[in-house]
Order: C-alpha cells, then sequence, then structure tokens
C-alpha cells in the first residue's frame, strides 16, 4: 500500500475509498455517503500527521486487502483497534505474531477449544482467518495511542456500516458473528434472508465470558456455512496460516 504525503501533512486530505483494493471500493460506493467519506477522510490524515494512530497506515485497510468481498464468508465485527504499540495491525482482535494474546482474544481461543476442538494457540495472529474468508472487522478503523475508543463517533461507523451493507446486498451466504452489545446493534443491518446473524456476548474478562463461553457460535458458523454449501472455517489459526502462507 502507497502511503498518500496527507498522512504525514496536517490540513491535508484523503480519499479514503482510493486505498481500499479495487473490488470493496466498488462494493462500497453505492453504500457510503459522500460529505460523510470526504470529512472522514480530512480526520484520518489530520490525525496520523499529528499523532502516533494505530494501526499503522499500511495496516489501515489490511482486513479488506486479506479478504476480498467475493471470498467473504463470515464477518467478525470487532468495536476498535488495540491502543498499545504493536498491537494492532488492521484486524479485529488480532494481534501480530510474537505479540502477547490479549485477554479478550484468550477467551475466544479457549471457547474454539470447547466448541471445536482446537487447542489455545501461543500466537494472536488471525491473518489466517482472513486468508480464508473473516473480514476481520473493526467497527472504527483507528485510535490514537494509549486512547481507547479516542476515534469514535467520528465517521468510521457509517464507513463500516456500509461494508456491512455491502455484504448484505451479496447473494451468497455470509455468517455475521456478533459479539457483545455493541455489535448486536448491528444485526438491524442485516436484512437479506440468505445471511445468518449469530450474536453472543463478548469475549472480554470484563464481560466474565457472559453468554460468550459456551455460545459455541464456531460450530453454528460453519453449520450455517454448509448449509448454504459453502465451505467451513478451517478455525485453528495455526493450521490456517500454514495453508494460506
Amino acid at each position: 500500500m502507497t502511503v498518500p504525503s496527507a498522512f504525514q501533512t496536517p490540513g491535508d486530505h484523503v480519499n479514503l475509498p482510493d486505498l481500499l483494493p479495487p473490488a470493496w471500493r466498488a462494493e462500497l460506493t453505492p453504500f457510503l455517503d459522500p460529505a460523510a467519506t470526504e470529512a472522514l477522510g480530512s480526520f484520518v490524515a489530520e490525525q496520523y500527521a499529528q499523532h502516533t494512530v494505530y494501526p499503522p497506515v499500511e495496516d489501515l485497510f489490511a482486513a479488506y486487502r486479506l479478504c476480498p468481498p467475493e471470498r467473504t464468508r463470515v464477518l467478525l465485527l470487532g468495536q476498535d483497534p488495540y491502543h498499545g504499540p504493536g498491537q494492532a495491525h488492521g484486524l479485529s482482535f488480532s494481534v501480530r505474531e510474537g505479540v502477547r494474546v490479549p485477554p479478550s482474544l484468550r477467551n475466544v481461543y479457549k471457547e474454539l477449544a470447547a466448541d471445536v476442538g482446537v487447542p489455545p494457540a501461543t500466537s494472536g495472529d488471525l491473518t489466517g482467518w482472513a486468508r480464508q474468508g473473516v473480514l476481520l472487522l473493526n467497527a472504527v478503523l483507528t485510535v490514537r495511542a494509549g486512547a481507547a475508543a479516542s476515534h469514535k463517533n467520528r465517521g468510521w461507523e457509517v464507513f463500516t456500516d456500509a461494508t456491512i451493507r455491502a455484504l448484505n446486498a451479496r447473494r451468497e451466504r455470509v455468517v455475521f458473528l456478533l459479539w457483545g452489545s455493541y455489535a448486536r446493534k448491528k444485526a438491524a443491518l442485516v436484512t437479506n434472508p440468505a445471511h445468518t446473524v449469530i450474536e453472543s456476548g463478548h469475549p472480554s474478562p470484563l464481560n466474565g465470558g457472559k453468554d460468550f463461553l459456551g455460545a459455541r457460535m464456531f460450530s453454528a458458523a460453519n453449520k450455517a456455512l454448509a448449509d448454504a454449501g459453502r465451505p467451513p472455517i478451517d478455525w485453528d489459526p495455526r493450521a490456517a496460516a500454514e495453508a494460506g502462507a
């Protein structure tokens, strides 16, 4: 990804859809509000130019780059990126190889083991899921270093809602995994009966695992895909990463 000069020069503007892979840009454009998207581009360019912002700009649209719309089988929605150094790399719930697995992801791994028998991984890198067709999307795609939710309500929600609407318009089944009260509100955007919405509590330890541990959403997602004639997801991040390497 070529980094526009706007990300280094305060006051400049960047057209965010231009940074998307062409297939996603075509899918999202009918659902984007031009004025809101322009305002968001100015805000994001200013933030990257003036502050430390995560993920690194080259990873801003990593979820879209790794998971084209025609291959998307599951959308897993997070809230906003990790705000610590070296954590966020453009995929919801995921951290780079070598970074300590965050508490929420440890609960995800615990549920994976109970649901589909996947032993907990030592790496928190979920790139292998993305390569298989799991769109690891956050509702807000950027955050200022050390300041959780600092870019909330600045326009990203409209942009990522457009992503959900674009997937909703597709004919082939997409499974929407919505974890926690924030994500579950997005169920209202999924109106196409071809698709499946699976809701649960959030995996955060702050939630105590309530309505998440024991929800068996991974096997339910694969059943929904199989029922529609789509291949299942290999939920073992290690095997999936090796296959996609």
